[in-house]
């Protein structure tokens, strides 16, 4: 077999399907239901977006901010329909890694594993950065006092020398996935219904002090603004996909999966339509300041009320956001790795599971590691520039690879079908392209370098532990 047709052989979905689950020492534990399975990529997703990003969002679209997040919306909906489809199709862990694996090839899907690990392992980093910032603003409204920079900012930030707040965090989230997926899938359960509350609860301190004057005019900078504010809020929809990790997990994967990625969708955009609406009626959007955005939800219902335990809540609801974020991706990271090293492309402690508590310990505490390492030493901004293209690229890949997938093989048992094919996906595989093709020239570098490592690594160690490969010597 030439190199080439070994780079793009694909494993037939149902070895994907028949091996799942399985690790060394044990295999992992079906325990969780369509709802917990929902509320993990509703965890993802609703984070910290939402109270930061609406208030650099306005300024942009002015009350049109509305129809941004709808087509913000629309544009992950098209990826959200091919993620359904191939959940359905292949119920497993390895989520995009392993679609590849079964559309496109493997060193396609090694390239989409190496942004996978991009989009979950820096991204979290970059989440848990900010975690001692809200908890802060948090602890100054209670009490009046705040921890000290040193141990909340990174090192040449604002007198940080080591982000141990960060650090915590992840830590906690470690403790809570080391227990069992069922676990952590209650344990998150309980943080996404606080933070849902909490957004509620905005809502409703914001229509006390509703304008209808505010949305006049509704389009203030036009068609232009809505696209441009729409390109910005598309990443607080990233994280929808998390469910798919959880493919070996769940009691019934082919009905659960797909429906898990719609129903997180839903109930995200309406809670960010929601939001948007109600402080666009509760605040002028001329007095939205991109600069101060981190407290812009806070702000709006202290000014609703005249007090300031309002706010107090709502800065809650950040901390917890935050925390549930945090652990849903490590979950998603370690479940990626787990496909990846079953496969032989990363070492085999990645696959090791414990016996009693049916978690893959090892390689749960090594990503637990190494995203210490990157919360605690490097500045937020650095690391959130990087984890938008990775994601975009998966979504590229599991958009063709559905595709690949119905032309191939029409003939494959699908629990779900991707309306209108192909052109759902299609619309899917270009807005990721559009998307993409708008971020800064820096980004498009640092993923080239990533690329360059990533096969470096995949030449020097999984191309020749390839379990694929080792079966055509």
């Amino acid at each position: 077999m030439t190199l080439a047709a070994r780079l793009l052989r694909t494993k037939p979905t149902e070895r994907i399907v028949t091996e799942g689950g399985q690790g060394e020492g044990g295999e992992l534990r079906r325990t969780m239901t369509l709802w917990q399975l929902t509320l993990f990529s509703v965890g993802a997703t609703l984070g910290t977006g939402i109270f930061v990003i609406l208030g650099q969002a306005v300024p942009k679209a002015g009350p049109a901010v509305v129809l941004a997040f709808v087509l913000a919306a629309i544009t992950a909906l098209f990826s959200a329909l091919s993620y359904a489809e191939l959940a359905g199709t292949i119920p497993v862990s390895g989520s995009s890694y392993s679609y590849a694996y079964a559309t496109l090839g493997e060193l396609v899907a090694w390239v989409c594993g190496w942004c996978l690990m991009l989009e979950y392992a820096v991204s979290v980093a970059a989440v848990a950065v900010g975690w001692g910032e809200y908890l802060n603003a948090f602890l100054r409204s209670l009490f009046g006092w705040t921890l000290p920079a040193a141990i909340t900012h990174s090192p040449g930030q604002d007198g940080g020398v080591v982000n141990v707040t960060a650090i915590l965090i992840v830590l906690l989230a470690t403790w809570l996935l080391l227990y069992g997926a069922s676990e952590s899938a209650m344990a998150n359960a309980v943080f996404v219904l606080i933070k849902i509350a909490v957004l509620v609860f905005f809502c409703a301190v914001a229509f006390t002090a509703f304008e209808a004057g505010n949305f006049t005019p509704f389009a203030p900078l036009g068609v232009a603004g809505i696209t441009a504010a729409a390109s910005q809020v598309f990443f607080s929809y990233i994280g929808f996909d998390a469910a798919s990790t959880a493919g070996e997990e769940a009691r019934n994967p082919k009905r659960d999966l797909p429906l898990a990625i719609l129903l997180s969708l839903a109930i995200v955009t309406t809670v960010y339509v929601l939001v948007a609406v109600a402080a666009i009626g509760a605040k002028p959007w001329t007095e939205f300041d991109p600069e101060s955005s981190e407290a812009s939800l806070s702000q709006i219902v202290d000014q609703a009320t005249g007090a300031t335990w309002p706010g107090l809540i709502v800065s809650f609801g950040a901390v917890i956001a935050i925390a549930s974020v945090v652990l849903t991706v490590i979950y998603g990271q370690t479940r990626i790795l787990f496909a990846m090293s079953r496969d032989g492309l990363i070492p085999r402690v990645f696959q090791r599971v414990n016996p009693r508590h049916q978690v893959p310990v090892a390689n749960t505490l090594i990503v637990a590691l190494f995203i210490s390492v990157l919360a605690g030493l490097v500045p937020r901004g650095q690391l959130a520039e990087a984890t938008s293209i990775g994601t975009l690229f998966a979504f590229f890949i599991v958009n063709v690879g559905v595709l690949v997938l119905r032309y191939r093989s029409p003939e494959l048992p699908r629990s779900f079908r991707t309306p209108l094919f192909p052109l759902t996906p299609v619309l899917g595989a270009l807005f990721c392209v559009i998307v993409m093709a708008g971020l800064a020239g820096v980004t498009w570098a640092a993923f080239g370098l990533w690329m360059l490592l990533g096969l470096i690594c995949y030449f020097l160690y999984g191309y020749g532990h390839s379990r694929l490969n080792a079966e055509v010597r």
